[in-house]
């Protein structure tokens, strides 16, 4: 399927998506999967394994030969060339998956010379595909979608996430504080990739966590193209694509994107 159009691309990786979402799905129904630590903290299940082995199958069957960085099968490939890239991520919210909670999706973009052209998130327990193309727009189950008009912080509703290293979570305490105390509310959701479309379709109104590369590039796509504003609180290191580096990420309604960063930044 080489020199595919993006049109073509977008609607493979939908179906791809979709058919690892209903493997998530039938996981769920069976309850028969085991579960590991991996590097002793962070929570994995045999059907990460296996749907990332559907994934990166299906992606080499369709696009032989490109290049692919996911959670499971392929974490440790960082470096992003300039030929094209699938980052993927199959269980985005696996403890919400171990748990019985519907915040879990398949995310899967597509990058080519270092920016994201091809975004797809599928939440099968909520029966929604999140979808977008480079320049063209972004969609939920193919209606257009777009960001909150929100304008004023202390009506903003944010999204955050914790991580699982728990010596970790203390340093961000003085930041969570802050917002709590300067916006609406705070939700924890524990699907990075849905929290950046729920941006997208204006359920929430900002977004900001550090997270692996797989987490967001598919969502990063979504919410720009629906509107949203998307940035980072640091520096991005030269060399290195913005739509890949995945530290200190903000997403925003475009009307409370600067009054979030200063309050953010205040608390880097």
């Amino acid at each position: 399927m080489s020199r595919d159009t993006h049109e073509q691309r977008l609607a493979k990786t939908i179906e791809i998506a979709e058919q690892a979402g209903k493997m998530i799905l039938r996981a769920r129904q069976e309850q028969r999967f085991g579960q590991r630590l991996k590097a002793g903290e962070e929570l994995v299940t045999d059907i990460d394994v296996a749907v990332d082995r559907f994934i990166s199958e299906a992606l080499e069957t369709a696009f032989p030969g490109e290049a692919r960085l996911s959670e499971e099968l392929a974490p440790e490939q960082q470096e992003v060339g300039s030929g094209p890239l699938w980052v993927v991520d199959p269980i985005d919210g696996t403890v919400n998956f171990a748990h019985g909670l519907r915040h879990v999706a398949v995310s899967i973009g597509w990058m080519e010379e270092g920016v994201t052209q091809v975004g797809v998130v599928h939440a099968p327990f909520l029966d929604e595909t999140f979808t977008a193309l480079k320049g063209q727009g972004a969609w939920r189950n193919g209606v257009a979608i777009a960001p909150s008009h929100t304008s004023v912080l202390e009506h903003a509703l944010v999204a955050t996430g914790f991580p699982y290293q728990r010596e970790q979570r203390k340093h961000l305490l003085p930041r969570l504080t802050k917002v709590l105390a300067n916006c609406r509310d705070v939700r924890r959701n524990g699907a990075a990739a849905l929290d950046i479309c729920d941006i997208a379709c204006g359920r929430l109104d900002a977004y900001y966590e550090s997270v692996s590369p797989w987490d967001f590039v598919a969502g990063w796509l979504i919410a720009k193209e629906a509107g949203a504003r998307a940035g980072h609180l640091i520096e991005v290191p030269e060399g290195t694509p913005e739509d890949i580096f995945s530290r200190e990420l903000l997403v925003t309604a475009p009307g409370v994107f600067e009054a979030m960063r200063t309050l953010l930044q205040d608390e880097a």
